[in-house]
Order: structure tokens, then C-alpha cells, then sequence
């Protein structure tokens, strides 16, 4: 097992086959906690935000998660709706909704906007989301033979019954805003964020809208070669920005609860499920996933080629999963480079909610990331054709 005590300043795990030594860890705000909802794609985004506002040298905020959700959910159900029903709608979203809303309808703090007004002391999203999708299939049944003017205002009244209405100006630190004008005031420059990708069965240096179901907005990402992807990476840590991450967590190599996430080499062939010995031994399909897949500390990985990283994403191997923050580097006592990652899963974990990432684990299971563009290289800008 990967139990540790773990210190977050010096990175030193008691009684553990990892050992990890922080290189450099950017500044970032405090773990969040979405609970019950599909909405990691905000909390990574926000807290990649206010990221952004400690690099500047603005301070410390704690925006509203919930306010992008929520104007997320409406905009996706007009989207759903114009589709006949025929587009994606869930929880899920993408990197790019974050600056998206920002910019379209501003930003609220989050002692103004926690979006808990349903009786509940976290988030849980269960009730919410089977509600909107039941009312959004009912009026794309149409059963009047036309859209009413007042479907919209009723599927508004259900997010403000669950997550409150949006004021249309509020009082924080002594001052009156609207959402556009406290947006302002913050001072991010949306256009500063480039999305990234790296896949094969687009051209590189081009912009493509990522075949995932939640870009339900046909979003665009520049296409980059996987080392220079990396590359971005690296750089970006090194200057001090963090990064913003969706990666594939459904690997049997990601051990959250241990704080760590390998790509291990493993022959699959060992698997001793279908066998003589399973007939009678009878383990769960967890236990043999453990068997297989117990590593006591560093192991060899396997190598991440483009090819690799192509056919996982084309094969349904790599799903877009979960949004993250890239907040540092590290190195295990084999001198094996990681990542280090803030997660929004709480903190009652290893390492208080953060986690290491391998280098393969990162080339094969990142579907995307989001960088301010003044981390990037002259270079690398100018193949984008960025300014």
C-alpha cells in the first residue's frame, strides 16, 4: 500500500515506496470540493482563474464555481434545443466554458454565488441535472406543434429554485458591482488562454474542434506535436503559470487515494480472469485489478509515442474525464519526473488533495490543457500564428 503521512511545504512522506521532492510548485489557491457534481471542469477552471489573478500580483479570490454552471446550463440548453434534442447535455463541459462565461456574462464571487440553495451543505447535482434533461426532452417533443416563449423562463426558474438567482449587482469589500463589472475590476484578459491539444488525424499548428461530447460549444484547440505539447507544459511551469488539465482518470494506473497516477508496463496476459484457478479462488474484478496492477513504489512504464496517444483517444482508451490543475513538478526517489496536481476532490486524502503524475501518464491520458499564451515560447506562438 501507498499509505503516507505527507507534509505540503517539504514534500516528505513517512512510511511509503514513494518519495516525492517537490522542483517547483507555482502559487495557487486552496483545494476545492465539488462532491456530488459533474462540474470539475469549472472548479479546475476557476481555480486556474485565480491562479491567474495571484501571477499578476491581484491577490487572493475565491470566485464562484456555480455561477459559470449555471449559465453553462442555460446556454447549453438553448443549444439542446435548437438541436432537436440531438446534442449533447450534462454536467460535463470543457476548458474553455470558464472564459467563455467570463466573457459573455462576467464573474461572481463565491460568498455571492455558492449555488447550494436546495438544502444541502455540499454540492449534489443528482436531482438538478435528471430535472433539467426531463424538461428539456419534453419540450423538444413539442407537443404544442410550437416552442412556447415561456419554456426558457421556466427552465431558468428550476436553476434559480436549486442554485439562486444572479444578482444584479451586489456589495463586496465595500464596493457595488454587477458580474460584468466585477469581471472587470479582476482585470483577466480572456484572449490571453490558448487551448492545446496533440493528436495525429489533425494537422498540427491548426486550430480543430476536439471530437469530445463535452465540447458541446465546437470549441477549437491548437494542434500541437507531442513534445512541443509537453514542451508548453514545462515551460509554463517554469515561469511560474499554472496549468489547466482534462486528462483520462479512469486508467487502473490512477490511485488517487495514494496520490499518484503511472502508466505501468504491464502484461495483461497474467490476468488470471476466465482461468481454472479464477473458478475457484473467485476474487473480485477489484482484486484482480489490484493484483495486477500493485506497484509497491516506482516501476517501469510503458513508452508514449504520438501513435500510442492516437490510438487510445480513437479506440474510446482515453476519454475526456476530468478537469485539473497543473500547479508544479516533482521527482521520485529514482529521479522519475511527475506533476504535481490539484485536484477538487477535497483534501482527505495523502496528500491533502493533490497528487502525483508520471510523464507517460501525462503524454497518454491528457485530452487537453489551457495555458496563458505570455507562458508559451516566441516560437512556439508564431507556429500558431498567435500574437
Amino acid at each position: 500500500m501507498l499509505a503516507a503521512a505527507f507534509s505540503m511545504n517539504a514534500a516528505e512522506p513517512v512510511d511509503t515506496c514513494f518519495q516525492f521532492t517537490d522542483i517547483k510548485v507555482n502559487k495557487t489557491t486552496s483545494v476545492k470540493d465539488q462532491n456530488k457534481s459533474g462540474t470539475c471542469w469549472s472548479f479546475s477552471g476557476i481555480s486556474f482563474m485565480e491562479d491567474e489573478l495571484l501571477k499578476a500580483g491581484k491577490g487572493e479570490y475565491d470566485l464562484s464555481e456555480m455561477f459559470v454552471v449555471r449559465q453553462c446550463y442555460i446556454d447549453k440548453a438553448i443549444s439542446y434545443v435548437r438541436y432537436y434534442g440531438q446534442a449533447n447535455f450534462g454536467e460535463g463541459a470543457g476548458l474553455i466554458d470558464v472564459p467563455y462565461v467570463y466573457d459573455k456574462y462576467g464573474m461572481l464571487p463565491e460568498e455571492v454565488y455558492t449555488g447550494l440553495q436546495y438544502g444541502e451543505d455540499k454540492h449534489n447535482h443528482g436531482e438538478l441535472a435528471a430535472v433539467l434533461k426531463a424538461y428539456l426532452d419534453e419540450i423538444v417533443k413539442n407537443p404544442n406543434k410550437k416552442l412556447s416563449t415561456a419554456w426558457l423562463k421556466g427552465y431558468i426558474g428550476i436553476l434559480d429554485a436549486y442554485l439562486g438567482e444572479v444578482p444584479e449587482s451586489f456589495t463586496y469589500k465595500g464596493k457595488t458591482y454587477t458580474p460584468r463589472s466585477f469581471a472587470d475590476m479582476l482585470g483577466l484578459n480572456m484572449s490571453d488562454y490558448v487551448p492545446l491539444t496533440s493528436y495525429t488525424h489533425h494537422d498540427f499548428y491548426k486550430p480543430f474542434v476536439l471530437e469530445v461530447p463535452d465540447n458541446w460549444m465546437h470549441g477549437q484547440f491548437y494542434n500541437l506535436p507531442l513534445n512541443e505539447f509537453k514542451q508548453v507544459v514545462d515551460e509554463a511551469i517554469d515561469k511560474g503559470y499554472t496549468v489547466l488539465w482534462a486528462a483520462d482518470v479512469s486508467e487502473k494506473g490512477f490511485k488517487w487515494y495514494d496520490g499518484v497516477a503511472l502508466m505501468p508496463k504491464v502484461d495483461e496476459s497474467k490476468s488470471m480472469e476466465g482461468t481454472e484457478l479464477d473458478k475457484w479462488v473467485k476474487l473480485s474484478s477489484k482484486e484482480r485489478e489490484d493484483k495486477l496492477y500493485d506497484f509497491s513504489g516506482p516501476v517501469e512504464e510503458i513508452e508514449v509515442t504520438p501513435e500510442v496517444r492516437q490510438q487510445g483517444f480513437d479506440n474510446y482508451q482515453t476519454t475526456d474525464d476530468h478537469g485539473m490543475v497543473i500547479v508544479g513538478k516533482a521527482k521520485d526517489q529514482k529521479g522519475n519526473l511527475y506533476y504535481k496536481v490539484k485536484n477538487s476532490w477535497d483534501d482527505d486524502q495523502v496528500y491533502k488533495g493533490y497528487f502525483y503524475v508520471s510523464e507517460p501518464y501525462f503524454l497518454a491520458k491528457t485530452m487537453s490543457i489551457m495555458v496563458n499564451k505570455n507562458a508559451m515560447s516566441k516560437a512556439t506562438k508564431e507556429k500558431l500564428g498567435l500574437q
